[in-house]
């Protein structure tokens, strides 16, 4: 009996603890389910916020991106409208050519500010139509687009608006005010962009398959929204007003007409919703993006019911470590598929930026005038270093640059670099003026203080010249059978430090078979396993001349393998190799030399002169004569041309010609035709001669000819002529 009650005993108190064991893993359990259930939904509400806000950031870029196109479209042909305000019937043209360049251009005008004149050209289904603004019905001067700029004396981004005898259709209107030689605002110039775009990328965003988005324009109007009834014709006051949860909507209105971004929670047909907002830069816009909350915490609420039911039914703990084993090894899976994922989009990025360089070699097999070959190797999947070159009007225009930093960033910056120089140098010839161009806009814009190096080559193929401009870049080398040497180079800044930046620009001359190497600090800077560089010794030892292109490059990239033998590439190395292989240069030769308004700069006109003097083969003696005349023409110019106190530039062009020098002399400032003064009597005393005349005098007599021009858009252009026997 006493033994049965010792096993009843210990029967019971096993049962006890069983059931305390039992009753502790459970609560275990459930207290690990619910911290596990909320944490669940603290990440799923992140990354709700993340996927939206990726996807307002990524909308935003891309209409950003189609108004900057449309703003350097019409920027870019201002000048044209500026060119044309004397011709009104000419005007027509400018907006033609707009249009059919631009195929996010679907109409624009040039509406002039003191007659009734616009002419208005627009796209009809791949046709341009050309007609008037100019109508009683339509009253253009009274149209926000035509008065906004010039309340704003600047550009402006008009509100959406159905257009009504213009385009007739649902649109948005950028405009700029037009200025005449006076200064005045003489017309509107305006590029209309269709918004049916805008509903097609704004009703592509998907972060959840219920979500929806809607944009928002400045003065709360419905842009772009699923409900077709509200778009244009109610505006988010009026629709907070019809929600069950007008209190919320109408202060989320006040922070979306602020231009805030954020996020907020409404209820909308008895069901919570989670609201992302955020505002499109320069537009005064707002887009939103509204989730249902059960299309985010939809999923988790069902597993939590599941476990519940499972626990009910005597889940053990070895399920539940089962599972949570099973879950911890789906994390890892996704996240290494979001490494994977990571790697291929970097991938395309390598591949985009690769395909903004030239890669083909020989570029130009057609020509025997040039040798080229390139390379670019990223010490990242992406990188900052860049080349590009191409040939117009039979002149190489070519450069090298390295971006500050290295990976994503630098590729961006890269790739606005690039762009940039395309852009500038189809219109400029001068690498000064287009390192200026260039550095001035990355300067504008750069927010995040990074800088390029650069360095931009002019190269004319049917003489050897070469002009050049150093933006902070490693100098070049030139190859030549009797040795090899650095260029001389003016360091100057590198791009986006200063945005105005004097940079100087220099010139030499190549004879047949001289190569020019440029390379990024890559290549010198290049470390073995002891951290020891490869340097400029290495590199000019590695130079061969005569050797073909591509073949030096090649020897070069081999030199530099060698010497790092493995070691991790620590920065982008690019390098580029130009050979000038035209042995019949031309009989007439260009020299061109730029010059502020400062008598300081003086010293390099003489500089100039004796270059020229040297190529033409002249005598000491008709060179000096020759640089007293081009000193007092020049001198006039910077003591005379420009305000006191203001930056102005003379630019001085010498043709060398088999019989004659050439000397073309250009400012912007005021008229002044110098011919046109009476010469100085010489034959008065020194102290009964007038003030004056006698530099004019100077240049008449050394000079066969002399003639003043004064252009159309507003320039003073002299030109002397030296007969040479």
């Amino acid at each position: 009996m006493a033994k049965k009650r010792d096993i009843d005993h210990f029967t019971g108190a096993a049962a006890k603890r069983g059931l305390l064991i039992i009753i502790v893993a459970v609560l275990t359990l459930e207290t690990t389910s619910l911290l596990q259930y909320f944490s669940s939904e603290k990440i799923l509400r992140d990354e709700a916020g993340r996927r939206a806000e990726g996807q307002l950031e990524a909308t935003e870029l891309h209409i950003l991106n189609v108004m900057s196109q449309v703003e350097t479209a019409v920027n870019n042909s201002v000048w044209s409208v500026e060119q044309q305000l004397n011709r009104p019937d000419s005007l027509a043209a400018v907006t033609v050519r707009l249009v059919q360049n631009n195929p996010v251009i679907c109409g624009s005008t040039v509406a002039l500010v003191n007659q009734e004149l616009a002419p208005y050209s627009y796209d009809a289904g791949g046709e341009i139509l050309s007609s008037t603004l100019a109508t009683a019905e339509y009253d253009y001067p009274h149209q926000e687009w035509f008065v906004k700029p010039m309340e704003l004396d600047g550009p402006y981004w008009s509100e959406p608006y159905f257009d009504e005898g213009g385009g007739n259709m649902l649109m948005t209107t950028y405009s700029i005010p037009v200025r005449d030689k006076k200064g005045r605002v003489a017309a509107v110039f305006t590029a209309d962009v269709s918004l049916d775009w805008l509903t097609e990328l704004v009703g592509s965003v998907k972060v959840y398959p219920t979500a929806f988005s809607m944009l928002i324009s400045r003065t709360g109007q419905i842009m772009v929204c699923p409900v077709e009834t509200l778009v244009m014709k109610k505006n988010i006051q009026e629709l907070a007003a019809s929600m069950e949860d007008s209190t919320t909507f109408q202060s989320m209105n006040r922070s979306l007409l602020s231009g805030e971004s954020g996020n907020t929670t409404f209820r909308y047909q008895g069901k919570m919703h989670y609201m992302f907002f955020d505002s499109v830069e320069r537009t005064g816009w707002a887009m939103t993006i509204s989730i249902p909350e059960d299309e985010i915490f939809g999923n988790i609420k069902r597993l939590g019911f599941l476990i519940i039911i499972l626990q009910i039914i005597g889940v053990t703990m070895i399920i539940f470590i089962l599972y949570y084993t099973i879950k911890q090894e789906k994390d890892l899976r996704l996240s290494e598929q979001g490494k994977h994922r990571i790697e291929g989009e970097l991938h395309v990025a390598r591949g985009i930026q690769m395909s903004m360089i030239p890669k083909i070699f020989p570029p130009y097999p057609e020509r025997g005038d040039v040798d080229m070959f390139a390379s670019v190797l990223p010490a990242k999947e992406v990188g900052g270093d860049l080349y590009d070159f191409y040939i117009r009007e039979n002149k190489l225009f070519f450069c090298i640059g390295d971006v500050s930093g290295k990976g994503v960033p630098a590729s961006l910056v890269m790739a606005v670099t690039r762009s940039l120089f395309r852009t500038v140098s189809a219109h400029e010839k001068s690498p000064q003026r287009i390192v200026s161009t260039i550095n001035a806009s990355m300067s504008d814009m750069n927010e995040t203080n990074m800088f390029v190096t650069l360095f931009c080559g002019v190269l004319d193929l049917e003489n050897g010249h070469l002009r050049y401009c150093n933006a902070g870049h490693n100098a070049p080398v030139l190859v030549q059978e009797g040795g090899k040497r650095e260029l001389p180079v003016v360091p100057n800044l590198p791009l986006g430090v200063l945005a105005d930046m004097s940079f100087t620009e220099q010139e030499t001359d190549l004879t047949c078979g001289t190569g020019l190497f440029l390379y990024t600090d890559g290549l010198n800077e290049a470390e073995n396993a002891f951290h020891q560089l490869f340097g400029e010794e290495r590199m000019m030892a590695a130079l061969q001349p005569g050797l073909e292109s591509r073949k030096q490059i090649a020897a070069m990239t081999d030199a530099v393998h060698a010497f790092v033998s493995g070691a991790e590439q620590s920065d982008d190395l690019t390098m580029l190799y130009i050979r000038f292989m035209n042995s019949q240069i031309t009989e007439e030769t260009e020299r061109h030399l730029i010059l502020h308004n400062d008598i300081q700069q003086i010293p390099q006109l003489a500089e100039f002169v004796e270059a020229v003097a040297d190529i033409a083969k002249l005598d000491v003696g008709l060179a000096m004569s020759l640089n007293l005349a081009l000193e007092e023409a020049v001198s006039n110019v910077i003591m005379y041309a420009y305000p006191p106190g203001s930056d102005g530039l003379v630019d001085v062009e010498a043709i060398i010609r088999k019989n004659e020098l050439r000397f073309i002399l250009s400012d912007s400032g005021v008229a002044f035709d110098p011919t046109a003064a009476p010469d100085a009597d010489i034959t008065l005393d020194v102290s009964e001669r007038p003030i004056g005349g006698l530099g004019i005098f100077l240049v008449r007599n050394i000079m066969d000819e002399v003639s003043y021009t004064r252009s159309d858009d507003g320039k003073n252009i002299l030109t002397m002529i030296k007969k040479l026997a």
